[in-house]
């Protein structure tokens, strides 16, 4: 048989129209096309035959809707064009996919602090009967929350202050990471530094901001905060021309983020003429692909980008309840030259 153009936004061909040309039952074709169904090999020729003439699909998203298997993931997510979320959207997108889960996605804007984005993408994580939602970035409410679980959904938030139950919630472990940093600087012979975050308020942020800080003081390092403007690149180089423009500019800087750093890192070298380590030490955070690149090198601490995809993909398929405490994931220390390895001393 000769396979039929379909022309596009037309109806494609259904089963019933398979077993017309084929001249056998409509349950003849479902359990041609459904492993290890009872069918004979005549039978099955002339429906595969059929289906070819016709070019027709199976519709897997309409026969498993009712199965919690098969129904699709809701990613629900901000900024998603930024390093860190487009890196962390890559892995778990092809973790979900290798996993046999099918992947809808809602932008929820450009302000992961703003709640009604996520909210709106909530609600369509219910009318679309997803079997799990994850939150990479924003703040939904919090009953919005309670009432996408009572609906049976499994609700997996990323990074959020807040700990709701029945939700798994999933954090970077920021703590142990800026030790490191703080012990880091201070081998390097830093003795004033600063903190470059923005003011978006997002939990991660405030949670590495608050550890940083902490641990600097109780190592007795004097560290400048500098919090200001959304977490983008043009805020990484504004606070790179307040900070080395002045008379007392520091010696190291962790940014609070990747992005923030390489803003900061461009000013330093082209607006302010700065070796890198040389001149000033700079760490980041997330180790998005772009902290590789020569131009940047960046020493930073990377996300677990790996064993987040791997543990939400285990935390769908799983019927165990969501654990009372959040579960958090270590971030690695990625050590690159923006910082000089001495011991201490200037």
């Amino acid at each position: 048989m000769t396979r039929q153009p379909i022309a596009p936004g037309s109806r494609p061909p259904s089963a019933a129209e398979v077993a017309r040309l084929a001249g056998v039952s409509r349950s003849a074709v479902s359990r041609t096309f459904t492993d290890g169904a009872s069918v004979s090999r005549e039978t099955r020729d002339r429906v595969l035959a059929a289906a070819e003439a016709l070019n027709y699909h199976v519709n897997h998203l309409a026969r498993g809707i009712s199965k919690p298997e098969s129904r699709p993931v809701c990613l629900i997510g901000a900024t998603l064009a930024a390093p860190f979320h487009a890196a962390l959207f890559d892995r778990l997108t092809q973790a979900l996919q290798a996993a046999g889960r099918m992947v809808m996605v809602v932008n929820t804007g450009s302000d992961p602090a703003d709640g009604r984005g996520a909210e709106q993408a909530l609600e369509q994580a219910l009318g679309y009967r997803a079997a799990a939602t994850v939150v990479l970035s924003g703040t939904p409410p919090a009953d919005l929350v309670r009432r996408c679980v009572a609906a049976g959904q499994r609700m997996i938030l990323l990074n959020r202050a807040e700990t709701l139950p029945g939700v798994c919630h999933l954090q970077t472990e920021d703590a142990p990471a800026m030790r490191d940093c703080v012990a880091m600087l201070q081998r390097a012979g830093v003795r004033r530094a600063a903190l470059v975050t923005s003011a978006s308020g997002t939990a991660g942020l405030v949670r590495r901001t608050g550890h940083f800080l902490a641990e600097a003081a109780a190592a007795g390092l004097s560290v400048r905060l500098w919090q200001e403007g959304p977490t983008s690149y043009e805020t990484g180089q504004r606070a790179g021309r307040e900070l080395l423009g002045g008379a007392d500019r520091p010696e190291g800087i962790f940014c609070a983020n990747d992005l923030l750093a390489f803003g900061l890192l461009d000013v330093a070298r082209v607006e302010f003429r700065l070796q890198i380590p040389r001149d000033l030490n700079v760490i980041g955070f997330d180790d998005v692909p772009q902290a590789g690149w020569g131009a940047y090198d960046l020493t930073t601490f990377a996300q677990p980008f790996e064993a987040l995809a791997e543990r939400i993909v285990a935390i769908i398929a799983s019927e165990e309840p969501p654990p009372a405490r959040p579960e958090t994931l270590p971030p690695k220390l990625r050590w690159r030259s923006s910082v000089r390895p001495g011991t201490g001393g200037t």
